[in-house]
């Protein structure tokens, strides 16, 4: 029998819903009509039980999928299904992810929702992680890039996802795969809900300045981390025109730090992270573009034995 505190927070919760509702969130409500991909209706169709037989798990199967591959429309009606307990169970983080990306893409009812839920706590579905490879289709034609990760195929599965992102991104930002894993294992090992006690958040571990510097807008969304931190990584490697170990410990420490000392900082922890990305890399020089940033003044001048 559900107690008296329990009851008192699902009244609270059904009236905070009932306002969005009357504030013009509802899932198939929107400003104006909607045209359906056809994964999407085929997802309403398993939530309502319309035309099939009424499978809730089956429609968030079928909504993840269509929010991973960019549906905002997705994105809110399973943002709706976690906030209202609809067929799942309820969970105000998850609801609040969903909703947050809808409303990125221009969602205006994700948006009024955001406002009813409480995201306080850092998620990442697992559906919306990169679908794991076939494996008779990677035996058949593996992507060159992944060989840069064959160190870790030891990875459990969630993880060996997320290192084959990094693979995926690396090389639009003009930065080496093998850089890129050494970096996000150092950084998080491979946790995009990873969270420092100095609020350094998800998989490339950006705190807030960094953040605002490179335009991310979800820390923990596995593609703006990627987005910033790579951007970021590549930013240093030319500041430093492609010494790793300067960009590395720039990377850890900030570049005003390595600046000021004119080399690697005295910090014990960066120390021990320059070696630990150096170990996992295996070069001390990188390819960069010089039109990303202007050098620094102690390039050249850093001894090679900091």
């Amino acid at each position: 029998m559900p107690r008296p505190a329990d009851q008192r927070a699902g009244a609270a919760h059904a009236a905070v819903v009932l306002a969005a509702m009357l504030a013009g969130g509802s899932a198939g409500a929107q400003d104006a009509p909607r045209v359906l991909s056809p994964k999407v209706a085929e997802a309403v169709a398993y939530e309502h039980g319309e035309g099939v037989r009424k499978d809730p798990r089956k429609a968030a199967e079928l909504y993840c999928e269509a929010a991973r591959a960019g549906d905002t429309d997705a994105m809110f009606n399973l943002g709706w299904m976690y906030a209202n307990g609809r067929g799942v169970t309820r969970d105000d983080a998850l609801a609040a992810f969903f909703f947050g990306r809808a409303a990125r893409e221009g969602h205006a009812q994700a948006r009024e929702m955001l406002k009813f839920v409480d995201g306080g706590r850092p998620v990442y579905p697992e559906c919306m992680l990169p679908p794991a490879p076939d494996a008779t289709a990677e035996a058949a034609a593996k992507p060159a890039a992944l060989i840069d990760a064959e160190a870790y195929a030891d990875l459990p599965p969630d993880k060996r996802r997320i290192a084959e992102a990094v693979v995926k991104a690396a090389p639009q930002f003009g930065i080496d795969p093998r850089l890129a894993l050494a970096i996000v294992a150092a950084e998080s090992n491979f946790r995009p809900d990873a969270r420092s006690d100095k609020d350094a958040r998800g998989l490339m571990q950006l705190i807030s300045a960094t953040a605002a510097r490179f335009n991310v807008m979800n820390r923990f969304d596995i593609e703006d981390n990627l987005q910033g931190g790579l951007s970021y990584l590549r930013w240093l490697l030319a500041y430093y025109q492609g010494r790793v170990s300067l960009a590395v410990a720039a990377y850890n420490a900030g570049e005003g730090a390595v600046d000021r000392y004119k080399g690697i900082p005295p910090y014990p922890e960066t120390r021990a992270y320059v070696q630990r990305v150096q170990h996992l890399f295996g070069e001390e020089w990188h390819p960069y573009d010089p039109r990303v940033a202007d050098s620094s003044t102690i390039v050249g001048r850093a001894s090679d034995d900091e």
